[in-house]
């Protein structure tokens, strides 16, 4: 997605430990207009999958998340991060580890809201080792749905996240795909 990787040489940032940061559209100010476009191409991409419902994890993945389950026409849920003192014990739980801030999550969906048999898209904003999608999966699994897809805004290619899930048999669809992050420079799959 040309728009995508053009937002993320303009205003994304190469920090240490091959770290992109595109807080300024992404991951803390969001960019609407740029979300509506990410939601479109993730629908066009799923449209034909039978998608029923979108998966997320809060919080990053919300805007993407809410704007592909609106083109789609289907509801969005989010995995929560922290058990709010609300929900009951009804829940589908996952640890994911985060290698940016270097801690275990337990993220968790109600499971009055997954159901058996239903065909998850999962949505996320970056896609590096793939914990956070793992815990998805981990989730999905344990609701007995199926995996449709899954949905990455960016993907960096070279941490092992995407070979897994198409090593595991998962339809992996990512917008901007990052090759390196070497000399602090962001290199795109399929630049020369």
């Amino acid at each position: 997605m040309k728009l995508l990787e053009d937002r993320i040489r303009s205003d994304g940032d190469v920090l240490p430990g091959n770290v992109l940061k595109i807080n300024s559209f992404l991951n803390h100010q969001v960019d609407p207009e740029l979300m509506k476009k990410v939601g479109e191409e993730f629908s066009h991409l799923f449209k034909d999958s039978g998608i029923t419902k979108v998966l997320t994890c809060e919080a990053s993945g919300i805007a993407p998340g809410v704007m592909t389950a609106y083109e789609l026409h289907v509801p969005l849920v989010f995995a929560r991060k922290k058990k709010p003192a609300t929900l009951n014990d009804a829940v589908y739980w996952a640890d994911v580890y985060s290698y940016t801030k270097k801690v275990t999550n337990q993220i968790c969906v109600e499971q009055k809201f997954l159901h058996k048999g239903e065909r998850l898209l999962i949505i996320d904003d970056f896609l590096a080792n793939g914990e956070a999608v793992k815990g998805m999966i981990n989730i999905a699994n344990q609701a007995e749905t199926e995996v449709a897809g899954v949905g990455i805004v960016v993907a960096k290619t070279f941490q092992g996240g995407s070979e897994w899930l198409k090593n595991h048999g998962y339809r992996l669809e990512a917008l901007a795909e990052i090759d390196s992050l070497a000399n602090n420079q962001v290199h795109f799959v399929g630049e020369k």
